[in-house]
């Protein structure tokens, strides 16, 4: 396995899910899991395709409830390839001897090659050699090269090529008592002799697809043969010993969902007509995939280094620069599977960081797909009697709340009432995310209009979410759930809810603060505006100010309670647990399956009090804490980490992430193992299973920044870049480049005790660079060396 690639030798069928998800190829606008064509959906198998930002809403009986959910639509498979020798049976691996099979995805060039080679019988051997892309320049296309060598073999070989609009949603088990059928009225048909077309659309979304696909082969296809689900092409291949015979399927996608069409089958088989061979396609393909390489050059040695450029050829392909096109957020699990139903979480948080500062249009467009969908999160406040914009947990096509009511514990059998709706603190990071991009980019367009708008309405909610207590003399923000899930209720208590999560009141405080700030410095007539459209008034932001300093922090032992009450709870039996189960990760189904609740313990899914290291640095998190009233030393910070980091199991893919950005600057000897777990999160399928069903796109990008910001201690705030390098031993040589404020191909390069930034001759201005102990100015052409105190 070289630095480019991603390989798999041998056929596992126990692996293949994971497979499958981790050889995705995709462009931003679809992707295809990387299933192999010739195999149907089964245990092993699952084929999926996912059209960014298509969704369908169904309703299900579960549990003597009707429950109504939104998924991202699996839509029809372009990629159905199969071949047999006449009269026999179609080759697959679960079917035929595998002499040999391997695949490797290439990074650089976004191409998936697999090669099997299978026994025919009498010692002849059918070598298979496929080529798979998700055109990167053409977000509409894609193409599959199918090469065929017999040995000791001479004879014919049926291939079967199809369309198929037969598919379900059935990719996650747990979901599998949940209607799945989302393509209703499927059609298809014959274009031209060689292009067959399928037509189908979303049941309730009513979403229209229109699927063409070409074959460009020299053996003369037989028969097309259209069913109502499916569009079938046949052709027989004369094989002869050492001869390749090669068979090229050209794929067309277009929704009704997409600009500048009218008929998306139409498109479809307009654009699947015009399209060039493979080869021409294949070339384009690349050009395209170099010139995102160089947008994000990442220069990481090692194994280390080999698993960060997979984590980022994983997050081009869930949002590359077709995004900006499109009305779609961030999917936790990304474009490669259906877990979490396609919705869009928090997980911009640890996204839009990375993207910021190398596709800021991308990041501009993630954050217009929030403001879009701020009338929908006014009207969800507005249901609770509050003033401002509460944005849901889970959000989907238009913006309601789409999180489940419902949700099974695979341990027990057993759904259960789900009650993470209450994460109110997602608006807090849609928040941070308009202005981490704003300082990053200089887009004061946005700032001052659409994100401006954004930012004040979620900070009016959180104003008017503070009750004043008397007996404390403060605010408090009551009935929440953190973001670390396990705790949702008190011990035994008959409503849902926890009170002052220390998480969601510190970055509550942080978004009224920024508020007041951006109001400062708009222009006047854009405040009079704001003003005017918003109702916004002093009195009002009088209240802002005084909430911003009056939000209680609960404190226990010395250290920063998760919520109020917290320090109450039972501490568990963690050596006895480690011992009678090999994963306590999911530490909240084990508990639940026992008949007990993992509300009655100290015990972390994801501590989501460290979060708050993650989002700030020291000294933002000192001011912060000092602003509410709460001297924070590193004495009490590196307490509270090592109270939480004892007291957590780790049920999050972002949860190592977020220890080792924390321990980077708190304990760094003991930071590089959660790194490392962050690291192999997905490639190792830590959580169990859950890969398969998907990526987790926030804790791959979350790496990806961990070495961009984490370990540079980059940021970007008041018109500067401040840099406060704290390296690891086992990630201290390293190069990233980066784009800011209109400065492309800013280089910082982390070699032997001494971090470098250079600032490329052909840029006009210079950038302001802050460090620990003093401000300087780095001018177009020049490099700026910090030799770091301990030498690392």
């Amino acid at each position: 396995m070289s630095g480019w690639t991603w390989e798999y030798e041998g056929y596992l069928p126990a692996d293949e899910r994971l497979r499958e998800a981790l050889c995705t190829v995709g462009n931003g606008y679809f992707a295809t899991r990387g299933a192999l064509p010739e195999c149907a959906v089964d245990e092993v198998h699952y084929p999926g395709t996912y059209v960014a930002g298509c969704y369908n809403r169904l309703t299900s009986e579960v549990a003597g409830h009707r429950v109504e959910n939104e998924d991202m639509v699996n839509v029809p498979n372009w990629l159905p390839l199969r071949f047999r020798l006449p009269g026999g049976d179609w080759l697959t691996p679960d079917t035929a001897t595998v002499l040999d099979h391997r695949q490797v995805l290439h990074l650089a060039t976004g191409l998936l090659e697999r090669r099997t080679r299978f026994a025919l019988g009498d010692g002849g051997v059918l070598y298979v050699r496929q080529q798979r892309v998700v055109h990167m320049a053409d977000p509409h296309l894609a193409a599959l090269r199918t090469e065929f060598t017999a040995q000791g073999y001479a004879g014919e070989l049926e291939v079967e090529a199809a369309l198929d609009g037969s598919v379900t949603n059935a990719g996650v088990a747990r979901y599998r008592d949940l209607d799945g059928r989302h393509l209703t009225d499927v059609r298809s048909g014959v274009a031209t002799p060689d292009t067959v077309w399928l037509h189908c659309r979303t049941s309730t979304s009513d979403i229209r697809i229109g699927l063409a696909a070409r074959l460009v082969t020299d053996a003369p296809i037989i028969e097309a043969a259209p069913t109502p689900l499916r569009a079938v092409q046949h052709l027989l291949l004369p094989l002869t010993p050492g001869r390749t015979l090669v068979v090229d399927k050209i794929a067309a996608l277009h929704t009704s969902r997409d600009p500048a069409i009218g008929d998306p089958l139409r498109a479809a088989v307009d654009r699947v007509a015009a399209a060039p061979g493979f080869g021409s396609l294949l070339e384009s393909h690349r050009k395209a995939w170099e010139h995102l390489w160089r947008q994000a050059e990442l220069d990481v040695p090692g194994r280390a280094g080999r698993i960060l450029r997979l984590h980022l050829f994983h997050v081009l392909q869930t949002l590359s620069p077709h995004t900006a096109d499109l009305d779609v957020g961030v999917p936790a699990r990304g474009l490669h599977g259906e877990a979490y139903r396609g919705h869009v979480f928090w997980d911009e948080l640890f996204v839009l960081p990375f993207l910021n500062l190398h596709f800021p249009e991308v990041s501009r467009a993630l954050l217009r797909y929030r403001y879009r969908r701020l009338g929908q999160a006014r009207a969800a406040a507005a249901a609770l009697g509050r003033r401002g914009a509460l944005y849901p947990w889970q959000s989907g096509s238009d913006g309601r709340e789409e999180s489940q009511e419902l949700h099974l514990n695979p341990r027990s059998g057993r759904w259960l009432p789900d009650h993470s709706r209450l994460q109110w603190h997602v608006g807090s990071a849609v928040a941070y995310n308009v202005w981490q991009y704003c300082e990053a980019t200089g887009d004061t367009g946005f700032r001052d209009t659409e994100g401006a708008e954004t930012l004040l309405q979620i900070a009016r909610f959180w104003a008017d979410s503070a009750t004043w207590d008397d007996r404390l003399g403060r605010h408090r923000i009551r009935g929440v759930v953190g973001p670390d899930e396990y705790h949702d209720a008190y011990p035994d208590a008959p409503e849902p809810g926890l009170d002052d999560n220390a998480y969601t009141n510190v970055t509550a405080a942080w978004v009224l603060s920024r508020a007041l700030e951006l109001l400062r410095t708009l222009p006047e007539p854009r405040r009079r505006e704001l003003a005017g459209r918003t109702g916004l008034d002093d009195g009002e932001l009088e209240r802002w100010e005084e909430v911003s300093h009056t939000l209680h922090i609960p404190f226990h032992d010395g250290v920063i309670s998760q919520f109020e009450g917290y320090g109450d709870l039972a501490e568990l039996d963690w050596a006895g647990y480690r011992e009678r189960y090999d994963d306590i990760r999911r530490l909240d189904r084990i508990l639940e399956a026992e008949g007990d609740s993992v509300n009655r313990y100290k015990a972390s899914k994801q501590a989501d009090v460290l979060m708050l290291g993650y989002l700030f640095s020291p000294a933002e998190l000192r001011s912060l804490f000092e602003r509410l009233g709460h001297p924070l030393d590193d004495r009490t910070w590196v307490r509270t980490v090592d109270y939480y980091l004892r007291r957590t199991s780790h049920g999050s893919t972002l949860s190592g992430l977020v220890h080792g950005w924390v321990l980077a600057r708190a304990r760094r000897a003991n930071a590089w193992a959660f790194v490392q777990e962050a690291l192999r999160g997905d490639i190792a399928d830590l959580q169990g299973g859950t890969t398969g069903e998907g990526i987790h796109l926030g804790a791959m990008a979350g790496t990806l920044d961990l070495v961009q910001r984490g370990l540079t201690g980059l940021e970007t705030r008041e018109g500067a870049l401040w840099l406060d390098p704290v390296p690891l031993p086992e990630l201290s040589s390293y190069a990233v480049s980066l784009r800011y404020q209109g400065h492309w191909g800013v280089r910082l390069r982390l070699r032997r005790g001494r971090l470098e930034m250079l600032v490329p001759a052909s840029d006009r201005s210079s950038i302001c660079v802050r460090l620990p102990d003093r401000a300087i100015r780095v001018e177009a052409g020049d490099t700026c060396r910090l030799v770091l105190a301990d030498g690392a």
